[in-house]
C-alpha cells in the first residue's frame, strides 16, 4: 500500500491519536481487520461483528507488528499504556475516509482511472475481466475474492501503490444508500449496472428497493463521467433518467430497447453455446469494429457480463484490441462461479455454489441442460441439479423454490437433490411436477447429499452445485470433484475466495 504516517491516517478520518509519541515517525504498511494478517507495520482496524469485536484483538496484533490501530475506545496494556492508536466514533466510516483520502492522494500525483461495477448477479465475474483488460493497460487493483461493501472496498483501496493506474471496484449492498455510500468514496469514472433481481429482496423489502439502491450507482456520476447500463433489462434502462453523465449501454443485438435514445451501445451477434458450455459471438464495440470472441466462462448468461466489461474498458479508454485479447479465452478467475471440474472418471463437475438467487439459478440450470443435451460431435450426458437454499428472500422463498422444481422437470434434468430445509419446496414441486422415482430427492444435510452422491453418480455425469453460500454446497462440490480414485482434480478456477455476497 501507499505508506501512510499515524499523522496521517488522524487528518484523513478526523480522529484523536493515543499513545503515539511521534506521529510522523509512525508509518503504516498495510491495513487489516483480521488480526491473523497482521505484519509489522500494519494498521489493525479494531471493527467489531456480529459475533466477535475487533477490540479485544488489539493486544494480540499489537504483539503481531501492528504499529497503530482505528478503535473507537482507548485500550490499554498489562502496564496500563495505551496501545497506539487512533480513536474515532465509528471504524467502518473512518476505513472509507481513509479509502477516499487514498484515492485523492493519488489523483492528485497521476491520472487514475476508477471504475465500479454493480449488479444483482455478476458482478464478480465482471470485476474479474476488467481486472486482466485493465491489468494490460497498467498498474491494477482489483478486490480480492469479492470485498464489495463498506469494509470490502476500503480494504481493496488499500492494497493500491504509488504507481497504481487503475481501480476495479465491486459494489454490493444490502440496504437503500449502500452503493451511495461507496460511491461518496471513491467516486468513479465509470459506473456499470449489470442488473436488477430479487437477491435480497427481503432484506431490501422488494425488487423496487433494489432498483432504486443500484441506481445509486448511476446518481454517483459527474457530467464527465460515463454510465453503462444493461439495455436488456428493463429497471437498469430506467435508471438512464437518474443521471446526467455520458451513457453506453450494452445488450443482445444492434437494436436497442429505446431507440428515441441515441446511446453508443456494445452489442452482441451470433450467440452460440457449444456442448463445453462456452459461449462464442460476435463483438460490436461503439467505434464501429466487429471481434470474435470465444470465452472460457461457462454459461450463455455469461455473454452480458463480458459485454459489459467491454464496456467499461470502452468507456475508460482502454483500445479495442486490448478489449478484445482481456476477453478472448479468459475463463474463471473467482472459486465456485461456473467452476468447471473434470474427475478422472468422466464425471463433470460444475460448482457454482458461491451466491443463488432466482435469475443465478435458471441462468445455470439452463446451461446444465444445454451441456447435457450435447451437439453433433459429442452424445448427451446425464445431468444432476444438487440444489440447496436461496438465502433472504423473504416472503417469496417457497415460491421461488416451487418454481425452481418445476423448472428442473421442464427443462429435462436427468436428476435432482434438494439438500436442506429451504430447499425443499425444490424437490415436492418437481416431484409433483412428474419427477418420479429416483429422478428427485431431498437431504436434509450437506454431508447425506455427499453419501448419496458417492453411490449414485456414475462416469460421464455432468452434476451442478448451486446454492447460497451459507447452504456450504461450494465445499461439497469440491469434496466430491476430488472424490474419484483418490486422485486430484482439475479445475478451471482458483482457489481463494469465501463468504457470502451481497446483492
Amino acid at each position: 500500500m501507499i505508506p501512510l504516517s499515524a499523522a496521517q491516517v488522524a487528518r484523513a478520518t478526523g480522529g484523536r491519536l493515543v499513545g503515539v509519541q511521534d506521529p510522523e515517525a509512525v508509518v503504516i504498511t498495510a491495513v487489516t481487520t483480521d488480526s491473523r494478517e497482521v505484519t509489522p507495520g500494519t494498521l489493525f482496524v479494531a471493527k467489531p461483528g456480529d459475533t466477535t469485536d475487533g477490540h479485544a484483538f488489539v493486544p494480540q496484533a499489537a504483539a503481531a507488528g501492528a504499529v497503530l490501530h482505528v478503535m473507537q475506545h482507548e485500550i490499554a496494556d498489562e502496564a496500563g499504556e495505551a496501545y497506539p492508536g487512533v480513536l474515532v466514533p465509528d471504524v467502518v466510516e473512518a476505513m472509507g475516509a481513509l479509502a477516499g483520502n487514498v484515492i485523492d492522494r493519488l489523483r492528485a500525483e497521476h491520472p487514475v482511472t476508477v471504475v465500479a461495477v454493480t449488479g444483482s448477479v455478476g458482478k464478480t465475474t465482471t470485476k474479474d475481466l476488467l481486472a486482466g483488460i485493465f491489468g494490460s493497460q497498467g498498474p491494477t487493483v482489483a478486490p480480492r475474492n469479492s470485498y464489495n461493501g463498506e469494509v470490502g472496498v476500503p480494504l481493496t483501496v488499500f492494497t493500491a501503490q504509488e504507481d497504481t493506474r487503475y481501480f476495479v471496484i465491486e459494489m454490493g449492498a444490502n440496504h437503500l444508500g449502500n452503493i451511495e455510500y461507496l460511491c461518496n468514496m471513491v467516486r468513479p469514472d465509470v459506473g456499470a449496472v449489470l442488473c436488477v433481481g430479487t437477491a435480497h429482496a427481503g432484506e431490501f423489502g422488494g425488487v423496487e428497493n433494489i432498483a432504486r439502491t443500484k441506481g445509486e450507482m448511476v446518481e454517483g456520476l459527474t457530467t464527465s463521467g460515463t454510465a453503462v447500463l444493461n439495455d436488456d433489462d428493463a429497471r437498469v434502462r430506467q435508471m438512464r433518467t437518474r443521471t446526467q453523465a455520458r451513457i453506453l449501454s450494452f445488450g443482445l443485438g444492434s437494436a436497442p430497447h429505446t431507440p428515441e435514445h441515441e446511446d453508443e451501445r456494445v452489442w452482441a451477434e451470433n450467440v452460440m453455446v457449444g456442448a463445453d458450455g462456452c459461449p462464442r459471438f460476435t463483438l460490436h464495440l461503439p467505434d464501429g469494429s466487429a471481434h470474435d470472441i470465444e470465452s472460457q466462462l461457462i454459461g450463455a448468461h455469461h455473454v452480458a457480463n463480458i459485454l459489459a466489461a467491454a464496456s467499461v474498458a470502452f468507456a475508460a479508454g482502454v483500445p479495442a484490441p486490448a478489449i478484445v485479447a482481456g476477453l478472448h479465452g479468459r475463463g474463471a478467475q473467482s472459486r465456485w462461479r461456473m467452476e468447471r471440474i473434470e474427475r478422472p472418471d468422466g464425471v463433470t463437475v460444475i460448482n457454482d455454489a458461491y451466491n443463488a438467487n432466482p435469475q443465478s439459478m435458471r441462468a445455470a440450470l439452463q446451461t446444465l441442460a444445454q451441456m447435457g443435451r450435447g451437439d453433433g460431435e459429442s452424445a448427451p450426458r446425464r445431468t444432476v441439479a444438487v440444489l440447496g437454499g436461496m438465502y433472504e428472500l423473504g416472503d417469496k422463498s417457497v415460491a421461488a423454490h416451487d418454481a425452481l422444481g418445476q423448472l428442473l422437470v421442464r427443462m429435462n434434468i436427468s436428476h435432482v437433490v434438494a439438500v436442506g430445509d429451504i430447499a425443499r419446496p425444490i424437490f415436492t414441486a418437481a416431484t409433483l411436477e412428474g419427477s418420479w422415482g429416483d429422478e428427485a430427492q431431498w437431504v436434509a444435510t450437506a454431508e447425506d447429499a455427499e453419501d448419496y452422491l458417492m453411490h449414485a453418480l456414475q462416469p460421464g455425469d455432468i452434476v451442478l452445485f448451486k446454492s447460497s453460500n451459507a447452504a456450504g454446497l461450494n465445499h461439497l462440490g469440491d469434496r466430491v470433484a476430488a472424490a474419484a480414485s483418490g486422485q486430484a482434480a482439475t479445475s478451471n478456477g482458483t482457489i481463494d475466495g469465501t463468504g457470502d455476497e451481497p446483492a
